[in-house]
């Protein structure tokens, strides 16, 4: 043997050599053969499985790659246009940009992202710490709702993952003038206040869909169909008018001020139609500019308020005696000496006015003339009139957020109850019905409901009271603004007016208060032939002038005479004859 073959059978030795060469040796064939054969099988089903898809089954993996490049993608509905009567607008869908990005398509270079920051108008600093906080994400806007000139600066930089989308933003052209009425939308387009919300669904109509092509970065490829068609919303047509919300909006606003008050209201409605003409609440708020919004401000207070009447229902009253046949207009009513008991109760008028007939009750407001009629009549006489005027009932505008009121069951009533419901407590209503109520007087009889809406023609209504009622207090609320009357500074040059003041203490927590009040009137011109009804409420006004004679009256003068000039409404006859007569 030679030395080499030693070395080699000495090296087998020391490292298990002899076993391992025993065990190769020993090792069957069939097993070899086994795994060489499982290789080729599993090569074999890898290719057919290629095959397969490749040839028979391609739809599979092309399912696969549509799942990533394919998408759908929604088609927004432009919004419906809210106008006034005369087609002015009110409310718009202007279009708009807004920017996202896909964070992890985003440079991390960060003069890039310098550059797209000042273009977003953002600090660079703040602006790549948010990227940084989505960068595992796919989704993240950058803007939303951009004008679409600034928008295409930031598209022009043509920095990856950066997109687009277009879309709508609402405008209100006439800002916090009809604000309330209007009320405005979300950031998603969705209506959230007022009327917006109201006709949300009908101004919205119905968004679409496509089907696109994307490449890996988001970048649109092509259109590859349309799976449904965006239907865009209806327009809304209010009844009011925007040159009369603007006067009336001045109008109540430097009232407001000028008696350092905590709000306002102003309601006109047409009325023979029960259109509402002008809605106005105070305070008010801008809704093209949200970044100060007072929520105070976003109440429809001519709607969402409810308060104490007063005074203003003692007409309404009045015509539960005319109608008994008890009570004329000349009817002699004794109500000295200024004061009475009823029920432990105090009930006093602001002077001795000794004898009076029922004209004169109404002309001096006189709270123990009405008490005396209220005791002559049924309990439930009074109660009968308001509730078929709707009181406390919904003015079926359907406004987000309306107050009903309360009309308390005349179930049991004491007499002090009949007796402060004649003159306006007891009971609360909201502007809306209070002008609603009063359609009564100036359509012959018929209350015609309210609406926010134009109508095509004029409602049935339903009779509330006889013609010759109406006329006849529609003669006895004029001398409320002639000499003598509470309600003089309402008067309008050319005009016959109709009116009643109101001057109702206001409730607290402990009861009614000595230096709160709420002033009102009621106004109706021109009363030989009534166009307009304008209700008149101002909370809370501060000084020594807070009768409703002295704050509210002179708001009417003020907005009505132009009103009634606007609407090419001809001056009366100044005869004082009865209306209808």
């Amino acid at each position: 043997m030679s030395e080499q073959n030693r070395r080699v059978g000495r090296n087998a030795r020391m490292y298990g050599g002899d076993t391992a060469a025993s065990h190769v040796a020993a090792m069957p064939i069939w097993r070899y053969r086994f795994v060489l054969a499982i290789i080729f099988v599993a090569m074999a089903v890898l290719v057919g499985r290629i095959v397969y898809l490749q040839v028979f089954d391609h739809q599979f993996l092309q399912g696969q790659g549509d799942s990533r490049t394919i998408r759908v993608q929604n088609i927004d509905a432009h919004r419906g246009m809210i106008t006034d009567r005369d087609g002015e607008p009110l409310a718009v869908s202007t279009p708009v940009v807004t920017l996202w990005a896909n964070p992890g398509d985003l440079p991390e270079d960060p003069v890039q992202l310098t550059r797209l920051a000042k273009a977003l108008d953002e600090s660079p600093s703040d602006f790549m710490a948010r990227v940084k906080n989505y960068r595992g994400k796919e989704f993240m806007y950058l803007k939303r709702r951009v004008t679409p000139e600034p928008a295409s600066r930031v598209l022009a930089l043509d920095i990856p993952g950066v997109h687009g989308r277009h879309e709508y933003k609402r405008y209100y052209p006439a800002g916090e003038v009809t604000s309330q009425l209007v009320g405005m939308t979300n950031i998603d387009d969705h209506g959230q206040e007022g009327l917006e919300l109201a006709f949300d669904r009908y101004l919205s109509g119905l968004p679409g869909q496509r089907r696109v092509l994307q490449d890996r970065k988001g970048q649109l490829v092509r259109d590859l169909h349309m799976i449904r068609e965006a239907h865009p919303g209806g327009d809304v047509t209010l009844s009011v008018n925007l040159r009369l919300q603007y006067l009336a909006y001045r109008e109540l606003k430097a009232a407001v001020n000028e008696h350092n008050a905590d709000s306002g209201t102003l309601v006109m409605m047409d009325a023979h139609t029960g259109e509402v003409l002008a809605m106005v609440s105070l305070p008010s708020y801008n809704p093209n500019n949200r970044t100060s919004v007072d929520p105070a401000g976003l109440r429809n207070r001519s709607l969402t308020d409810a308060f104490e009447p007063g005074s203003v229902m003692k007409p309404l009253a009045m015509s539960a005696g005319l109608e008994s046949g008890k009570f004329t207009p000349d009817t002699p009513m004794d109500t000295s000496p200024g004061w009475m008991m009823v029920d432990g109760y105090t009930i006093k008028d602001t002077r001795n006015f000794g004898k009076l007939d029922m004209t004169g009750v109404i002309t001096h407001s006189s709270n123990i003339g009405m008490t005396h009629m209220a005791l002559a009549l049924p309990d439930d006489a009074i109660w009968n009139v308001y509730d078929s005027m709707k009181l406390g009932h919904p003015t079926g505008l359907g406004f987000p957020g309306e107050a009903t009121g309360s009309l308390p069951s005349p179930f049991s009533w004491s007499k002090a109850k009949r007796a402060t419901l004649s003159y306006g407590y007891g009971l609360s209503v909201n502007a809306v019905q209070l002008a609603s109520a009063y359609t009564a007087i100036t359509n012959d009889g018929k209350q015609v409901p309210p609406s926010l809406l134009k109508l095509n023609k004029p409602p049935e209504g339903h009779r509330v009271m006889s013609s010759k009622t109406s006329h006849e207090l529609i003669r006895m609320m004029e001398t409320v603004v002639e000499p003598g009357g509470g309600g003089t500074r309402a008067a309008l040059e050319g005009y016959r007016v109709a009116g009643k003041t109101g001057t109702v203490r206001k409730i607290g927590n402990t009861g009614y208060q000595k230096e709160a009040y709420r002033s009102n009137f009621v106004g109706i011109a021109p009363a030989s032939n009534p166009r307009i009804v304008t209700v008149i409420s101002i909370d809370n006004p501060k000084g020594k002038e807070y009768y409703g004679g002295l704050v509210a009256a002179p708001i009417f003068a003020r907005v009505a005479g132009n009103a009634l000039r606007l609407l090419d409404v001809p001056p009366d006859d100044q005869s004082k004859e009865s209306p209808g007569a």
